[in-house]
């Protein structure tokens, strides 16, 4: 019994000096009002190899509220060797003043972890990131056009109204109120693109894609490709706007599937499509109704 009492009371022996005081040194005050919430979102984004810019372009208002929405990247713990981050600011940050980051991914397929910081009573405060591929790193990225052939908008066939960019499949084309994609395929939409009916202006049919949750592409018009080639970045959902004579003459409506089996809509005008869950756009169906003509006054 003896020893045993000494064997434990041992370590108490080799700590010497009083016990540390939780919070001693802090300034005084209320600690809950001395510390601002965050809304902190992490998220996976999956780069081939290859050497890309990432942009956090700027936010109206980010220098008052401390340089936020911030945002961070790093590769997984378990693939640091095969990632490489170079950020323009020595601490890292990507701030919502506009930063970069050059990302380089050497020899296989990789995830980036991106965790975005934005202040919690400011919701609409979202960062607007921008990943433009500068080179390829496998050899049939090496013989693909440059970045700036690569960002010219697709050609989209006059007689087709919807074209999608689908994972090992390519460009896919279809008319509206019919089926893009394959549900339960796994194969994830990579970028869009819609045509505007005969009659229609470019500028009236406008689309942007789900990038993250509350984050989303800048807005396109009519005929002009939103999304990546060959970077394996899926879109995880999608809005498309009428505005103009367009919205008087036709209703829109916009169903998607996921992978894993999830489904949204159909959605309405300049409402976004995407699934609880964020989950990669599998298959997407956009359709135009024309409206009823309005009826005139009787001479």
């Amino acid at each position: 019994m003896t020893a045993a009492k000494s064997a434990s009371s041992a370590p108490n022996d080799q700590a010497s000096g009083p016990a540390p005081h939780l919070g001693a040194g802090a300034p005084a005050g209320d600690p809950a009002k001395m510390v601002q919430e965050l809304k902190v979102s992490g998220h996976m984004m999956a780069l081939p190899p290859g050497l890309f810019c990432i942009i956090n372009e700027p936010v109206p208002g980010a220098a008052r509220m401390g340089g936020l929405p911030g945002v961070r990247l790093s590769p997984p713990p378990g693939d640091t060797s095969n990632v490489e981050i170079s950020s323009f600011r020595a601490d890292g940050w990507l701030g919502g003043e506009g930063d970069a980051a050059l990302v380089r991914v050497k020899h296989r397929p990789a995830q980036l972890m991106v965790t975005i910081y934005q202040a919690a009573n400011l919701p609409d405060a979202k960062p607007r990131l921008q990943v433009h591929q500068i080179l390829g790193g496998a050899p049939e990225a090496q013989a693909a056009p440059g970045p700036q052939a690569a960002a010219a908008p697709p050609p989209v066939p006059a007689r087709q109204d919807v074209m999608a960019h689908i994972q090992t499949r390519g460009d896919v084309t279809t008319g509206f109120g019919d089926w893009l994609g394959e549900a339960g395929s796994n194969n994830w939409v990579e970028g869009f693109a819609l045509n505007a009916p005969e009659g229609m202006a470019a500028e009236d049919l406008t689309y942007q894609a789900v990038l993250g949750r509350g984050w989303l592409s800048p807005w396109v018009e009519a005929g002009q490709y939103c999304g990546s080639r060959g970077m394996a970045l899926p879109l995880l959902g999608l809005r498309v706007r009428l505005t103009g004579e367009a919205a008087e003459r036709y209703e829109v409506s916009v169903e998607a599937s996921f992978v894993g089996g999830a489904k949204a809509g159909p959605v309405g005008n300049d409402e976004t499509c995407e699934a609880e869950t964020l989950a990669p756009l599998e298959a997407l169906c956009v359709t135009l109704t024309p409206r009823a003509p309005r009826k005139g006054k009787k001479r």
